[in-house]
């Protein structure tokens, strides 16, 4: 199979290579996926750099968490009707050498979760890391209540796209924070009510602004290092921020607003939840594509071969949407 790869961390166009590797065979209780689409996530370029959660020993190593295909192989314990199966695959890079940036993955038959006919498979590719990190970041700690007001920081991004539609489809109030006019554009089509361009306003003060002082009831972050001298002062009584982003790895956090705030701060990753939270965020997702409930962003497509010029559009962060590798 072609497969993309890299052996030791570093820049994309340093490290990654593209090559012929041994097909995959699945194991007991695995599925093989022929994968058609292969999403790429700014934590699969904290791997590759070194900077992230996952850092691996394994000599060789296919990035990758995410991505769409069709099974085409199942190992034993697995019902032969899977076969031709539609599926969408979640952390197939997470405690894994092998991911999905290759013709073929095999995985545990759990983690390849059925497809909709009406989900292509970008979209599909989507669903692993961006959509079910929205879903937890909505949802988490007894969910927003319709009427909230719900802060979106980064609302045009991969997750904040997904959170902004979850939210308001909760009948929350939803405030995106963005960094142009085209993001607040997109910000604005996944139903976000308000919209802040953090270069050009005063974000708290309007925030404030808005929900006529009383703050609002959540606030899901992607980058708490960043705007965590400020969400205290917006967040409402009991509020809480669902944490799954940040540029610095150590952040300060002021105990006095907090406190006198009631203030909840919740630190998840999605690649360890739970498989009693796992399977409702799975069919919560399965539900929501059914009834063509999600918009979907697909902000740029690549060949594997350019699987660097994919990692560097992550990198950049000027990318409105989900970048996507077909292998």
């Amino acid at each position: 199979m072609r497969a993309a790869f890299y052996e030791k961390l570093g820049p994309a166009r340093t490290v990654l290579q593209v090559a012929e590797m041994p097909d995959p065979i699945p194991q007991s209780g695995e599925v093989r996926v022929r994968i058609h689409a292969s999403g790429v996530n700014p934590s699969d370029v904290k791997m590759r750099t070194g900077t992230g959660s996952a850092i691996s020993d394994d000599p060789r190593i296919i990035p990758h968490s995410d991505g769409a295909g069709i099974i085409d192989m199942v190992g034993a314990g697995v019902p032969q009707a899977r076969i031709g199966e539609r599926v969408w695959v979640w952390n197939a890079r997470w405690n894994r050498a092998f991911g999905t940036a290759a013709a073929f993955v095999t995985l545990p038959a759990a983690q390849a979760v059925p497809l909709p006919d009406n989900t292509d498979f970008a979209a599909g590719a989507c669903l692993g890391i961006p959509a079910l990190t929205a879903w937890q970041a909505v949802e988490t700690d007894g969910g927003v209540q319709a009427g909230d007001w719900v802060l979106v920081n980064g609302g045009a991004g991969a997750v904040g796209h997904y959170a902004v539609q979850m939210a308001t489809a909760k009948g929350a109030r939803v405030i995106a924070t963005v960094s142009s006019a085209e993001k607040a554009a997109h910000a604005r089509d996944a139903g976000a009510e308000c919209v802040i361009d953090r270069k050009r306003e005063d974000v708290a003060a309007t925030i404030r602004q808005i929900t006529k002082g009383k703050g609002v009831a959540r606030a899901v972050e992607v980058d708490f290092s960043g705007n965590v001298s400020w969400l205290p002062s917006v967040m409402a009584d009991y509020g809480l921020i669902a944490i799954y982003g940040s540029s610095q790895r150590e952040a300060m956090v002021a105990f006095g607003p907090s406190i006198l705030g009631n203030i909840g701060y919740r630190f998840f990753i999605v690649y360890n939840q739970p498989p009693a939270l796992r399977a409702r965020a799975v069919s919560a997702l399965t539900d929501m594509l059914n009834r063509n409930a999600l918009k979907h962003s697909i902000a740029a497509s690549f060949a594997l071969n350019d699987i660097a010029a994919a990692h560097e559009a992550v990198e950049s962060g000027a990318v409105m949407g989900n970048v996507v590798v077909m292998p």
